[in-house]
């Protein structure tokens, strides 16, 4: 039986439990791992960030039932900044991706998940990619997403503006779908989130 807690309004709440928890995962496994892919830029790491993910929720027993699918998100987010650890640029560098943060055009699976919206975001710094996704696409302020990243929230408006600036140029015909995306914003319900929204269906989940 779920543990339950009195709030204000002397009514019980029910606490989420691991099982809870476990069915999240379930049920929302491929935007779960979808938002872990778009951060990490990185298959494994994706793949780990959706495992622990899941591994601290269940042990998780203080988070209301009713938040649990944004704590599962939010969960999410918190294991990919300390898989990648993205640090903000000064205003006069160049943010350019590692590598590692690069996903390689090879095999089918791959290609599949290389839609144009994803491949701009894989473009990003890490710094800038974590800033947007977080700020236009999971809607957390610009405070909140200074306090994940470990930064400042000029920082994060920084990268956000360069974020922006850079997907304007990359994808150019695409801006209407963006303007569309944020008007929606404000019209989520049951804790969706516009990565679903505003990104390709066909993706890639974990096997």
């Amino acid at each position: 039986m779920a543990t339950t807690r009195l709030n204000s309004e002397e009514r019980i709440t029910p606490l989420a439990s691991g099982a809870d928890f476990c069915r999240i995962f379930m049920e929302d496994m491929k935007g779960l791992y979808l938002l872990a892919l778009i951060l990490t830029a990185d298959p494994a790491k994706a793949e780990r960030c959706f495992v622990s993910g899941l591994d601290d929720c269940a042990a998780e027993n203080q988070v209301f039932k009713e938040w649990a699918r944004s704590w599962a998100r939010r969960t999410i987010i918190r294991n990919a900044v300390r898989l990648v650890a993205p640090q903000p640029v000064s205003a006069n560098e160049v943010p350019v991706p590692p590598v590692s943060n690069r996903i390689q055009p090879a095999g089918g699976e791959t290609r599949s998940i290389l839609q144009a919206e994803i491949s701009v975001l894989f473009e990003l710094g890490s710094f800038e990619r974590f800033a947007f996704v977080m700020s236009v696409l999971e809607g957390y302020s610009d405070q909140d997403c200074a306090l994940l990243l470990g930064s400042t929230r000029i920082a994060v408006i920084a990268a956000r503006v360069r974020a922006s600036q850079q997907i304007a140029r990359d994808t150019e015909g695409h801006g209407a779908q963006l303007a569309d995306a944020r008007s929606k914003a404000g019209r989520l319900r049951d804790n969706n989130s516009l990565v679903e929204m505003t990104l390709p269906d066909r993706l890639a989940a974990p096997a």
